[in-house]
């Protein structure tokens, strides 16, 4: 196959907030296992969850970077077939191009992946960057029977960050129950889930109110991403009043995609009687709860869901939003050696959109 003996990987030194993932070399795998195809990744996306990872942040969860990754995050990744196993040569050959996910492979037996809807939630799920090697490298074996073909019209460079970042925010939307006409509030709109909310949510057919602070995220929302209305939470003092004003009993559905605190105790109060608040942006302080009084809970029927990536379909729908050409990522393009320096801004608060690494030549 030609293959290298050695490729370039972004692999975690150190622990916790000072940890780090410098640019080294690592073996290349030879030939893929039964099952596997190996992917050369081309471009692969920098979500929230490999900071999180990769510096500890949910180690109050339990939750650490298994000794099986050799220390390389990543699960945003698109590039080319170079090998298949035998087994899976009817569906795949080289060439093909396509996308490594966050979840790598599945059991296909248990009740979570026979029940057609939901094998997210399989026990024994391979994680990328998590529970094996992710995609912060050249070189990457995945699952053939799991892993995701990417359609025309979508470039790697997009289709990395829709591996995760694109199909949360799209079924997301899914699970907020919203309708093609009714109201949904987008907390963190801005940001790189919440600009694919934004987008998807309008897709579907929603009616957007964008939530997040300052002119440049105002124009971005309104004039970019194609929300009907923009608050700046830095500017309004009451949020709830102004989403009940626009909506007249409030919005039919929230997504909190800003991990904050803040986020989660006003959420309950943007929906009205029968709405939805679903949570995905992960806080790191493990005192952070989403819910509201039972009061409030049961006498207004309000539901408040749980939302983490998507399903294979899933992946395969969220992408046919961008081949349509309906969804784009507003990307922030660097290399594998730029990892660092995207967190740090990702940390501040300063980074534009979705970032998406070039890995390789």
């Amino acid at each position: 196959m030609g293959l290298p003996k050695q490729h370039q990987a972004a692999v975690r030194q150190g622990e916790g907030h000072d940890a780090t993932a410098p640019v080294t070399t690592v073996d290349t795998p030879q030939e893929p296992g039964p099952g596997q195809i190996l992917v050369k990744i081309n471009w692969t996306g920098l979500c929230a969850s490999d900071k999180s990872l990769l510096h500890d942040e949910w180690a109050g969860f339990g939750i650490k970077m298994m000794d099986a990754t050799k220390g390389i995050a990543g699960h945003e990744g698109a590039g080319e077939v170079i090998a298949v196993h035998d087994d899976v040569a009817d569906i795949w050959k080289a060439g093909d191009r396509a996308g490594v996910k966050w979840v790598v492979s599945v059991c296909r037996n248990c009740e979570f992946c026979t029940n057609g809807t939901d094998e997210l939630h399989c026990p024994k799920q391979i994680n990328s960057g998590f529970s094996t090697s992710g995609t912060f490298q050249e070189y990457v074996l995945t699952d053939g029977r799991y892993c995701t073909r990417i359609p025309e019209g979508v470039t790697d460079e997009e289709a990395g960050p829709i591996m995760c970042g694109g199909v949360t925010a799209y079924t997301a939307c899914k699970r907020s129950t919203v309708r093609p006409g009714q109201w949904i509030v987008v907390l963190g709109a801005g940001g790189g889930l919440g600009h694919f909310g934004v987008q998807y949510a309008k897709a579907m057919g929603m009616r957007c109110i964008a939530v997040d602070g300052g002119e440049e995220k105002r124009k971005l929302c309104l004039d970019q991403l194609g929300a009907e209305k923009y608050l700046d939470f830095t500017q309004e003092e009451d949020i709830a009043a102004k989403v009940t004003e626009i909506t007249k009993y409030g919005a039919h559905g929230c997504i909190v995609f800003a991990a904050a605190a803040s986020s989660y105790k006003m959420a309950p109060n943007l929906i009205r009687p029968g709405g939805t608040v679903v949570a995905v942006g992960l806080p790191v302080d493990t005192t952070v709860v989403a819910g509201c009084p039972p009061v409030q809970l049961a006498l207004q029927r309000k539901n408040i869901v749980g939302s983490v990536t998507g399903t294979l379909k899933d992946v395969e729908e969220a992408l046919e939003f961008t081949s349509r050409g309906l969804v784009h990522p507003i990307l922030t393009k660097g290399e594998l050696k730029d990892i660092d320096k995207f967190i740090g801004m990702m940390l501040e608060g300063k980074l534009p959109g979705r970032a998406v690494l070039k890995v390789g030549a």
